[in-house]
């Protein structure tokens, strides 16, 4: 059961960093790829339909740590709580200015919510990036410092920005879609650039997460038995309400939705 618990945690950690990594990635480029209100509409409709069932794992990664390996969670909690303050933060902004964007008397309420959108996706990127230092530095108990925190939240940040380009680049047509291939360059096929980010955002928390005490830290057996089976019949539905979400949601955005 032990076993079944670490891979229910890495493919939840693995997919959420490959779905909500495109999201927030395009989100981090939307002052560069929206030049005018109605350009940054159209960015953020590209992702729109979907950073709410990408959250999702998210909050199942978060629910199998603290279910399967409560004694982890509690070490990880406290020894890396600025880190997770300064990410939920980033997600909280980042979903107010989402949801607010639509809803307000004007242009300036409009670029106002565009900040938040875009600081809260800088915020929750790096603040991921901050975890993963610590995590890939052998010291998971405490936030990272120094020039190695820094440069590895950097190339994390630099890791979903290509992603989020990737995406773009299937999602959005006219100028912003200029943009992002242009920055993206000619690949052989419009999907490749999308596809090989992914492997390495799906790789990036298996190679952090390697090095933790996982199965010393594991719940009693009583408990496994009680909660895998759980999780292993909520899985497939899980993936085939988000496989649903992206067929659904599967063409180019040709013009703003209500945001």
């Amino acid at each position: 059961m032990e076993t079944l618990a670490i891979a229910l945690l890495a493919f939840f950690a693995a997919g959420w960093s490959v779905l909500a990594g495109a999201d927030l990635g395009t989100g981090m480029l939307t002052p560069w790829l929206g030049r005018s209100d109605r350009e940054r509409r159209l960015v953020l409709a590209s992702f729109a339909p979907f950073f709410l069932g990408n959250e999702v794992w998210l909050v199942a990664t978060a629910g199998v740590l603290i279910g399967c390996f409560p004694a982890l969670e509690g070490e990880l909690l406290s020894g890396q709580l600025p880190v997770l303050v300064a990410l939920l933060t980033g997600w909280i902004l980042r979903d107010a200015g989402l949801w607010s964007r639509g809803r307000g008397p004007g242009p300036r309420w409009r670029a106002g919510c565009d900040a938040a959108v875009i600081c809260g996706s800088w915020a929750v990127v790096l603040s991921w990036g901050w975890l993963l230092a610590a995590l890939l530095t052998g010291r998971p108990y405490a936030p990272a410092t120094g020039s190695t925190g820094l440069l590895t939240a950097l190339a994390v940040a630099a890791l979903f920005v290509a992603h989020g380009l990737g995406f773009a680049t299937l999602r959005l047509t006219g100028p912003p879609y200029e943009r992002a291939r242009r920055l993206a360059g000619r690949a052989g096929r419009p999907w490749q650039p999308f596809a090989l980010t992914a492997v390495l955002m799906g790789g990036l928390p298996l190679w952090a997460g390697a090095g933790l005490p996982l199965a010393e830290r594991a719940a009693s057996p009583a408990t496994l038995v009680l909660l895998v089976p759980a999780l292993l019949v909520v899985t497939p539905l899980l993936v085939a309400v988000q496989a649903w979400i992206w067929h659904a949601f599967r063409h180019r955005v040709t013009g703003p939705s209500y945001l």
